[in-house]
């Protein structure tokens, strides 16, 4: 139940991401590019980061990059 206080969590890193160009889904109203952002969690696929909303939101790995 690692999600009920993702919030509050201690922070892993920090990503950029890099862009919100989508084929599927819209994200560009949750990313920024050229913004920095917390990471929460990750897994081999996703990133689950602060974003825009100031909620955690899982995003794929191919719109940042770490810094």
């Amino acid at each position: 139940m690692i999600h009920l206080d993702w919030e509050n969590r201690e922070t892993i890193k920090q990503i950029e991401c890099v862009h919100a160009d989508a084929k599927k889904f819209i994200v560009n109203h949750k990313l920024t590019p050229g913004k920095k952002y917390d990471v929460k969690n990750e897994s081999d696929e996703f990133y689950f980061i602060v974003d825009n909303s100031n909620r955690i939101g899982g995003f794929l790995k191919d719109y940042f990059k770490e810094i």
